[in-house]
């Protein structure tokens, strides 16, 4: 239980930093999957 709470704590205080993480790492996959499709382009 207190695992739980500490990683809730932690959540809660760094919810900014989370959100930009996310867009970021959306962003790394939408550049792999494009860098995997080009060669099928040419």
């Amino acid at each position: 239980m207190i695992t739980l709470r500490h990683i809730k704590e932690i959540a809660t205080r760094a919810e900014a930093n989370l959100l930009q993480d996310a867009v970021g790492a959306a962003a790394l996959m939408v550049m792999l999957l494009v860098g995997l499709h080009l060669p099928s382009l040419f």
